[in-house]
């Protein structure tokens, strides 16, 4: 398998392609965007791990969106330090299929890799992340859908999913939740309801209980 990486934190760059390459990926890692972009149309990648912030004519999502434009459909993990939901609903608009932030383990890296190379993720219809059983999720205007029809989700409820979304396949424990989503501010008892009606809202297992842990979105 050949990736390729773009990041421009060097001592970064050569940690993260010295150990893929220990897990016997080939790695070709660029620093510049435009070197990046130019190597793709020149090598066939199995994979993209793209920082966000980078020098160059691009930033991690424009090149995503300017391979695209090309047909160029690669799998791709945006690899950045941006940990804001619009961030994160700017990548799956742009059709990655993760999105890991920094600081992050190299642990966890090579699972989401090993993910994303089995395909283990959502496909992307224009600004819409396609879920089982005919749902589909906009990412501009953060609306549910079943078969057209319109599920209403509360501020809550998006901000809980956008929360699953960005940690996918990944156990969300119940002190992660408290503090991402309420700040620690929330009777766990509540917090756990408004978890509940947002799964019910969902198809069915997408968000397993992690019994004793917390929860988890599958792809």
């Amino acid at each position: 398998m050949r990736l390729l990486l773009l990041e421009d934190d060097v001592v970064l760059k050569d940690s993260i392609e010295e150990f893929l390459s220990s897990q016997n990926y080939t790695v070709d890692s660029f620093v510049n965007s435009e070197d990046a972009f130019d190597a793709i149309f020149s090598v066939d990648y199995d994979l993209l791990l793209l920082d966000v912030n980078v020098p160059g004519l691009y930033n991690g999502f424009s090149l995503r969106k300017a391979l695209a434009d090309e047909n160029k459909n690669i799998p791709t993990i945006f690899v950045t330090s941006m940990s804001s939901a619009d961030a994160l609903i700017q990548g799956y608009a742009q059709g990655c299929c993760d999105y890991i932030k920094k600081p992050f383990d190299l642990t966890e890296l090579i699972l989401r890799v090993q993910y994303a190379l089995k395909i283990h993720c959502y496909k992307t219809q224009d600004d819409f992340l396609i879920l089982p059983d005919n749902y589909r999720y906009n990412v501009r205007t953060y609306e549910l859908t079943c078969n057209s029809i319109s599920i209403s989700l509360s501020k809550t409820e998006s901000e809980i999913l956008n929360l699953f979304l960005m940690n996918r396949n990944n156990i969300l424990t119940l002190e992660i939740l408290y503090d991402k989503i309420w700040s620690n501010d929330v009777d766990p008892a509540n917090a756990r309801v408004q978890i509940n009606n947002l799964r019910r809202k969902l198809p069915q297992d997408l968000i397993k209980n992690i019994y004793g842990t917390g929860y988890r979105l599958d792809c």
